[in-house]
């Protein structure tokens, strides 16, 4: 079957829906389990009787989750090559049924270390996941379709992400063994929806496996810093993951201190800040007019800049020690303009990322694409490291995350300027004429 063909309406057709429904479902399952794992921690004793506290045992989950990206990034976009993509992408799937069957276990038996170990896995399993998802998609869709695949992949994510952890916060209370068997299905119904992906031949099925981690990552990296547009892109796309990491990560504390909010408030922020995502996302594949328009990278750096700035300025010097509901929120006078604020952070942030996506793609030779996406995860996670390390340090300095959230938002401009000083079409054709 030629994946090449039937072009009209490609989001329902086989090219698009199984692939698309496998990531929606892998990123879906990973936030329910990680959520409903940390909640249990910090609010339902998982683990009390274990020798680490619940602060550290978070922090722990938190490193074990984003380790594998440094690990085994090298070695997915190796295995992408070697072997039929599809085929693959079954196989991944059936580690994370095993995964989640482990985990289920583990919530029976309430057992923190077990549960930690599997969130470890859960993220090498995403590892192999991610340069096989956005490699593939060229082998899909053509050269029109394909900014609008990328939107929708990004916008899934982000909608599976929220999804993912409002039920995983809702399931923490509830029997542990169910929340075993509510992630074991939907790593099962995964799986099914990957059967249904076209096969891809491998592009190089004579490479060698290189076991040597270090070596391996080494290799990578200098491979994708020869590649000035793969790389240009590179920095671009996990310039955005940081941004991303430094909002979600404090916006719990945020909604508290500068909102005045509970649970209630940050889930509200957050959807808000996941449905702008989404939205900015496909609006902006369908601003592209089915064409790579590099320029909107610039537009939507510039609205999260002035959105960010907005934010800081609508909540600065506002400091609460009591905690209310949405409806006490929403009667306060600034509460409209910062949740239309949050909202245009997700939406430029879209506007931001697809580009980029694509360019990697098309920027990157058949046999090289899927080693760039996994050198592109292994950089994300440098600056989703960074993130925490500069918002740990600022926090610990100043105690404000307002400081914080001025200092993104103006560090867009000087990531702006690096990205046109290595690529000029940045500044040209904004609006794609």
């Amino acid at each position: 079957m030629s994946v090449k063909k039937d072009y009209l309406s490609f989001q329902t057709s086989r090219r698009f829906a199984p692939l698309f429904a496998t990531q929606f479902l892998g990123a879906f399952n990973d936030n329910v389990f990680k959520t409903a794992l940390f909640v249990m921690i910090s609010f339902y004793g998982l683990g009390q009787n274990d020798m680490l506290p619940p602060s550290q045992m978070l922090n722990l989950g938190a490193l074990l989750f984003i380790l594998p990206y440094f690990l085994f990034s090298a070695l997915s976009g190796q295995l992408s090559n070697k072997f039929d993509k599809a085929v693959l992408a079954r196989w991944i799937k059936v580690l994370e049924i095993a995964v989640m069957a482990a985990a289920a276990f583990g919530f029976y038996i309430q057992s923190a270390p077990l549960l930690l170990f599997c969130l470890f896995c859960m993220g090498t399993q995403s590892t192999l996941f991610g340069p096989l998802k956005y490699a593939v998609l060229p082998d899909y869709l053509n050269d029109k379709e394909l900014m609008m695949g990328n939107s929708l992949i990004e916008s899934g994510t982000f909608l599976a992400i929220l999804f993912g952890q409002i039920l995983g916060t809702a399931v923490a209370g509830i029997p542990p063994h169910i929340v075993g068997m509510i992630v074991l299905a939907v790593a099962a119904a995964g799986t099914l929806a990957s059967l249904f992906m076209p096969s891809v031949p491998a592009k190089v099925s004579q490479i060698k496996i290189e076991a040597n981690i270090a070596k391996g990552t080494a290799a990578l990296m200098r491979e994708a810093v020869a590649e000035k547009p793969v790389f240009t892109a590179i920095i671009g796309i996990s310039w955005f993951w940081f941004v991303g990491s430094v909002y979600t990560t404090q916006l719990p504390t945020f909604t508290q201190i500068h909102l005045g909010g509970n649970d209630n408030v940050f889930n509200l922020m957050l959807a808000l800040f996941s449905i702008g995502i989404a939205a900015g996302s496909v609006l902006c594949a369908k601003f592209s007019r089915e064409r790579l328009v590099l320029g909107l990278v610039t537009f939507g750096t510039m609205g999260l800049t002035v959105c960010g700035l907005l934010l800081v300025w609508l909540t600065h010097g506002q400091r609460f020690h009591e905690l209310n509901g949405i409806m006490w929120f929403l009667s306060q006078g600034n509460a409209y303009p910062v949740m239309l604020v949050m909202l245009l952070i997700g939406f430029f942030g879209g506007f931001f990322s697809v580009p980029l996506y694509t360019w990697l793609q098309t920027a990157s030779s058949e046999t090289f694409r899927a080693h760039a996406v996994a050198a592109n995860n292994i950089v994300n996670g440098v600056f989703m490291v960074c993130a925490a390390v500069l918002s740990a340090v600022l926090l610990m300095l100043f105690d404000s995350i307002t400081l914080l959230y001025l200092i993104v938002a103006l560090g867009n401009v000087p990531l702006m300027w690096y990205l046109i000083k290595r690529e000029p079409r940045f500044v040209r054709n904004i609006l794609g004429r």
